[in-house]
């Protein structure tokens, strides 16, 4: 009697990645190619080449970083979310999770980690938000749930009025070193509102003028 060989294929579970630096993604790419139950189908390293590309491509994950080259990554979140709400997407940023994490989720993400966690935890994730799973760090799913429990955040460092998304925008950009309308440019948005919005996050975050919301957004970002 002959034993018949069968090879079993894994299918591979398609990722898109959304990152504005090149060698982050390349770095990505290899990562997860070389793992046998996923695949890189795609890359952009901005928010309007990386909708379109999602809503083409249809890929099981998206992988997202906050800040882009044109704009916040939250709004794509927001906007992949609305146009297919199954769609997975997992935020992978240097931003401190205590700030953005809760954000995101609520804009529609499955997850989110931060770019210092090791690559095993970076796969670890992805894989649990295919699963149809939610992913945080440990510390701060301990923190989400003290929130959910007393209805506040303790320990989070985060302002008493948290920054709206499209405030939360104008400080990023500050914190790149953008000037008013360099950032009104970007986002099309008028000087003078794009001051409004500064005035906002200096009475949010408590800070004295423009200069101490500049410092404030600089060491948030690093």
């Amino acid at each position: 009697m002959i034993a018949l060989e069968v090879e079993t294929k894994v299918r591979k579970n398609k990722v898109f990645i959304v990152d504005d630096h090149a060698i982050l993604r390349e770095g990505l790419s290899h990562l997860i190619n070389s793992e046998e139950d996923l695949l890189v189908c795609g890359e952009a390293d901005n928010v309007t080449d990386a909708f379109d590309a999602v809503s083409d491509g249809k890929p099981d994950i998206v992988i997202v970083d906050i800040t882009l080259g044109d704009g916040s990554g939250i709004r794509l979140i927001e906007n992949l979310t609305y146009a297919n709400p199954e769609q997975m997407i997992l935020v992978l940023s240097m931003h401190d999770e205590a700030t953005y994490a809760e954000r995101c989720l609520k804009a529609g993400a499955r997850g989110y980690i931060m770019k210092q966690e090791s690559s095993m935890e970076l796969l670890s994730a992805i894989r649990k938000v295919l699963n149809g799973d939610i992913y945080v760090s440990d510390k701060f799913n301990i923190q989400l749930l003290h929130k959910f429990a007393k209805n506040k955040f303790e320990g989070l460092g985060a302002p008493a009025k948290p920054l709206s998304n499209r405030e939360l925008e104008v400080y990023q950009l500050i914190g790149r070193g953008l000037k008013k309308h360099e950032i009104a440019e970007r986002l099309k948005l008028s000087v003078k509102t794009v001051e409004t919005y500064i005035e906002h996050v200096k009475v949010k975050l408590q800070l004295k003028g423009t200069h101490d919301v500049f410092i404030h957004a600089v060491k948030a970002m690093y």
